[in-house]
């Protein structure tokens, strides 16, 4: 394997596009010929005080190219935090003081050095040429870009369509970002899929400041614990960076079976054909102590593991269950609004012989669901993508049941 080929391969891993692959090679290529590392940033806004799991996609990208020997640009975007990034919102953000940024954003150079060497990483603030931007320069900056070309951008033409108020502030962000792009000659900027439209203006504002245009690579949006929506702080399905281990070695072993190996995906180099063959309770152990290390050592994460199985064990519910049932749509009457008769949930786990012994033991109290005994045995359960249902079936058996949704 050639020395480009594997730089594409580690970079392409998770990616969701780049714009332009060729252009990526070509870059990576001429880096190899002249021993120059490519420049490569990623920003991100110190609106809260704690980073998350989500926002790490993007840092193991920047940490995949550090270990292939690129320079890494961490921008904190103290000068966009006060703007907000009117990105998946549908109406203006309160705009954060500067006191607030500034106290965020330290918080931001401690957590990122659990992940990326501080030595090979050059942390920046945009404030830094903006604070001395002249309104001059502003205005020849924004003669850049045109009106029409904003409202193109989804959520800017979803509220301009709804009529909700879009302020002239927040066509700045997006034109501030770019410019960092120019003002740091970047050759390579990463982000989120829901920053694309965002990373590709500064790819149009480096034309026209004369320098060659940067490659865009997307990654992801990590889903929360949930397994669906996207990891959020707002939304509480997140696991920050500075939760306990304790904390975050419980949640890691929350979620879907299906999710871990999304997150086995992007926050791990992992081989992921390993993974699959491993037993799911095994694997997601193992995630959950790879990554309590990672942040707060093997010692703690060792601790971490050692805790959670204990309170496993005095949960009366062993880290390997009897069985383990995954259930698709095909399995429902109803796809649209899946449901499943207590007595078919407990029959498909192959711990009963047959539906009249799973409805007698649901009548004397011999099931529990999720540590709830049910003793009705006309009960029914809607089921919750990503839910992993725990039963405990007579005195001595155990089962995870879980459900999800085929991806059209």
């Amino acid at each position: 394997m050639s020395e480009l080929t594997r730089q594409m391969d580690l970079i392409l891993r998770g990616a969701v596009e780049v714009i332009l692959r060729n252009e990526l090679e070509a870059k990576l290529a001429r880096s190899l010929k002249e021993k120059r590392p490519l420049r490569v940033k990623a920003g991100f806004d110190p609106t809260a005080p704690d980073l998350h799991l989500g926002h790490t996609v993007l840092i193991h990208k920047l940490k995949h190219f550090q270990d292939l020997r690129h320079q890494v640009i961490f921008l904190i975007g103290d000068f966009t935090g006060m703007i907000g990034d009117p990105t998946g919102v549908s109406e203006t953000r309160v705009a954060l003081t500067k006191e607030q940024v500034i106290k965020n954003a330290r918080t931001y150079e401690r957590q990122i050095f659990k992940i990326l060497d501080p030595k090979k990483t050059k942390v920046v603030f945009n404030s830094r040429w903006m604070n001395s931007m002249k309104a001059e320069q502003l205005i020849q900056l924004s003669a850049r870009y045109n009106v029409a070309r904003m409202l193109e951008r989804e959520d800017f033409y979803k509220r301009y369509h709804e009529q909700k108020p879009i302020s002239i502030h927040e066509f700045l962000y997006p034109l501030i970002q770019g410019y960092d792009s120019v003002a740091l000659k970047a050759d390579v900027e990463l982000g989120g899929t829901d920053q694309k439209f965002n990373l590709l203006v500064g790819r149009d504002l480096q034309r026209d400041y004369g320098q060659e245009p940067q490659v865009v690579l997307t990654t992801p949006l990590l889903e929360g614990t949930d397994g669906v929506r996207k990891m959020s702080k707002s939304l509480g399905n997140y696991i920050a960076l500075e939760d306990t281990p304790a904390d975050k070695f419980g949640k890691l072993m929350s979620i879907s079976d299906q999710l871990m190996l999304r997150y086995y995906e992007l926050l791990t180099t992992e081989d992921l054909a390993l993974v699959k063959t491993t037993h799911p309770m095994e694997a997601k152990l193992s995630l959950a102590e790879q990554i309590v290390t990672r942040y707060h050592g093997q010692r703690t994460a060792g601790q971490a593991k050692a805790d959670f199985q204990q309170k496993f064990r005095e949960r009366e519910f062993p880290v390997q269950p009897d069985a383990y049932v995954t259930l698709t749509q095909a399995d429902v009457a109803n796809p649209a609004e899946p449901a499943l008769g207590i007595v078919d949930l407990v029959t498909k786990t192959g711990l009963v012989p047959s539906k009249s012994e799973a409805r007698r033991l649901i009548v004397q109290g011999g099931v529990e669901v999720d540590k709830q005994k049910k003793t009705d045995p006309n009960a029914r359960f809607t089921l919750i993508p990503g839910h992993q249902y725990r039963l405990r079936i007579g005195r001595r058996k155990f089962a995870i049941v879980e459900f999800y949704r085929e991806r059209n």
